[in-house]
Formats: structure tokens, C-alpha cells, sequence
């Protein structure tokens, strides 16, 4: 054993670091600097006391994704059902009320001390590493049975009625919807998803009388029609729309947006940040932020195609995918596409939670990149 570990090659941090993807880098960076500046704008033109907070926090995740990136994606494959364990633990710790915070009407946070925590927000990230892990290996006639998906849905369905206990039904449909995404890429046959839409829009009816809340129930109703309470339910989305189509194409310029200045518009620095954008540089604003996105997305799905491994790729695109779905949710929701719910825009809106989780996604995939040409078996051997 002794000679074993003497021959073992030293691991080469120099080596990893000149292979790291610095354009990921440079783009998660670029979208923390326009969350900053609209942080500062939101203040009133002040770095108190959202874009102070919020740039250390990013110094902090920039560590953080870096530290991510350099460790073996064989590492991240034996950790996967540890690292699902402890956020499905952090999930039941904020169901019990252990250190559990209330913000916005919902327990969601988890107070560590140095942190306050959305374990929620970690669970869209350690579910791709399980599922990647479980699709990993599988073969077309292991997806062409039932019995293969027993575990995969349970696998989903535990943090979701957790998460739907806090309740959080926007956060709850993004797991699902992540991981339908990543069984898709996996291989999972088309017509059982048709089976599964079928079931859930036979169940709607009966979610509706029975599983939905006032509030949620509110929510639907407005999105379909916000005039019908204008001061109440409605007030966020029609000022938001408000907001957005008095930006025009370039926009009132930085710190010059009045919604946000005079408090018409709610959650400025956090759910609606993407409408103070698009009021402060117009169209031409907000096309550049999506850009940003959707440069990062494309790169994402480049590094996918690159690994040599079905975990790898699965992660890679399982990353993309979680990462699209809060944008899409969040920019969606401000132009009133869906119905409005809480939902940060990853890497832009203030919150810890969400950017330290994110910078921890971007950290997974830059691994895949790095050790893309690391293979290994079905259970991670060499």
C-alpha cells in the first residue's frame, strides 16, 4: 500500500488551473457585475446595503466555484448520494423548525450562523449530481423499463413535497422540471412522459379544490387577469409591466429609472431586478443580459459533448438546464407570462443563498471540463 501512494503522480493544481474554462468564469462574473450595479441603483445610487453584502458573497463564491471545479468529477460521482443526503437533511431541518427562518409568509431558510441558507436553492444542484449518477450506465433497455424509474422518482419526489410543505410551489415544479429535463437527455422514452402529463392534467381539477392555497390560487387568477385586484394581487405585475415598457428600447438610463426610485416597483433588488434593467437600459439591456445567459448556456452544452462519460455529460447539461429554468422563471414572471412567484435571476438578484449555489453549479461544470477525459465505470472505477 505504502508503494502504491509513492508512485501515485502528486495532483497538479497548476496544471488544472490553465485547463479551467475561464470564459465561464468571466461570464458569471459579468452577470454578478450587473447584478452589483443594479443593487447600487436599487439603493438609491448606494453600496449599502444590498451591493456591499452582495460582492463579498460573490468573493466568497468565486472561492467557492474554484475550489469546486479543481476536485475529480470521479469524486463527484461517489459523492452524489452523499451530498443529496445533506441537502434532503438540511430540507427536513427547516420542516422541523431546526434553526428554520420565516421570510415572506414561507420557512424556507436554514440559519447555519455564518449563513443563511435556502436548502431548497442547494437541492436543484446535488439533484443533478444523484440523477446524473443513477442515469449514469444505463442502458436503452434499462430506460425501456418501468421499474428503472421507481428510483429516480422517488429520488425527486421526496425534496418536492418537502419543498411543497413550506410551502414553495415555484421551487417545487423547478425540481420536477429539472429532472424531467435530465431524464429526457438520459433516454427515458418519450410516451411515458406523454403518460405522466396525462396523469397531472387529470389531477389538476382535484389540486385545485384541495392541495392549493388561497394565495396560490390568487396567484393563477391574477396572472390570467391582473386588472381584477389592481392595489392588490395584481399590483406587482402591472407595475412591473409598467416598468418595462417605459425603458423603451435604450432605456432612462443608470440610476434615472422612476419606479424603482419612487417604490412602484416591489422586491427591486431581488424578484424584479430584471425589470429595473430593462427600465434603466431599455431593450437593448435586457437582449445584452439574455446574451450573457445564453452564452453561458451554449458554452455549457459545448462542455457536455466534450466528456467522455455519461455522468459528465449529465451533469454539464443538467447544470445548463437548472440554471435556464430560474431565468426563464424569473423573466417570465416580471412580464407576466406566468404567474407571479418569488424566483432571484441567478447571479443578478441580491441573496446569498442563490448566488453561493450557483457559483457552485458553475464550479460542477467547470470540473466536467477540466476532467473531461477522465473515464471510469458504472460504480466510478477506473
Amino acid at each position: 500500500m505504502t508503494v502504491l501512494i509513492a508512485d501515485r503522480e502528486p495532483p497538479n493544481i497548476l496544471r488544472k488551473l490553465l485547463q479551467v474554462p475561464w470564459l465561464v468564469v468571466l461570464l458569471v462574473a459579468a452577470l454578478a457585475g450587473v447584478g452589483l450595479a443594479m443593487q447600487y441603483s436599487a439603493a438609491g445610487g448606494a453600496w449599502d446595503p444590498w451591493a456591499s453584502r452582495q460582492a463579498v458573497r460573490f468573493g466568497a463564491g468565486l472561492g467557492l466555484m474554484l475550489v469546486v471545479a479543481m476536485i475529480d468529477i470521479r469524486l463527484w460521482f461517489r459523492w452524489a448520494y452523499l451530498c443529496y443526503g445533506a441537502a434532503l437533511v438540511m430540507l427536513v431541518a427547516v420542516e422541523v423548525g431546526l434553526g428554520g427562518r420565516i421570510g415572506m409568509g414561507a420557512q424556507r431558510w436554514l440559519d447555519l450562523g455564518f449563513i443563511q441558507l435556502q436548502p431548497s436553492e442547494l437541492m436543484k444542484f446535488t439533484l443533478v449530481l444523484v440523477l446524473a449518477r443513477y442515469w449514469h450506465g444505463r442502458t436503452m433497455e434499462d430506460m425501456g423499463r418501468i421499474i428503472w424509474l421507481m428510483v429516480p422518482l422517488l429520488l425527486v419526489a421526496m425534496p418536492t413535497a418537502l419543498v411543497m410543505k413550506q410551502p414553495d410551489l415555484g421551487m417545487a415544479l423547478m425540481l420536477t422540471g429539472g429532472a424531467i429535463g435530465l431524464a429526457w437527455i438520459a433516454g427515458v422514452r418519450w410516451w411515458k412522459f406523454a403518460l405522466a402529463f396525462a396523469a397531472i392534467a387529470a389531477a389538476v381539477p382535484t389540486a385545485w379544490e384541495y392541495y392549493l392555497r388561497d394565495y396560490q390560487r390568487q396567484r393563477v387568477l391574477t396572472f390570467l387577469d391582473p386588472t381584477r385586484d389592481p392595489l392588490g394581487a395584481g399590483y406587482h405585475i402591472i407595475q412591473s409591466k409598467i416598468a418595462l415598457g417605459s425603458g423603451g428600447v435604450f432605456g432612462k438610463g443608470f440610476l434615472q429609472g422612476t419606479q424603482h426610485a419612487l417604490n412602484f416597483l416591489p422586491e427591486k433588488q431581488t424578484d424584479f431586478i430584471f425589470t429595473m434593467l430593462a427600465e434603466e437600459f431599455g431593450l437593448v439591456g435586457g437582449m445584452g443580459l439574455l446574451g450573457v445567459y445564453l452564452t453561458l448556456f451554449l458554452y455549457g452544452y459545448l462542455i457536455a459533448f466534450r466528456s467522455q462519460t455519461q455522468f459528465g455529460r449529465l451533469v454539464a447539461i443538467g447544470v445548463v438546464w437548472t440554471i435556464f429554468l430560474a431565468v426563464f422563471v424569473n423573466i417570465a414572471m416580471v412580464m407576466g407570462l406566468i404567474p407571479a412567484k418569488g424566483a432571484a435571476l441567478p447571479m443578478v438578484s441580491y441573496g446569498g443563498s442563490s448566488m453561493l449555489v450557483t457559483m457552485f453549479g458553475a464550479g460542477l461544470l467547470m470540473s466536467v471540463w477540466i476532467h473531461r477525459d477522465n473515464r471510469f465505470g458504472p460504480r466510478g472505477e477506473l
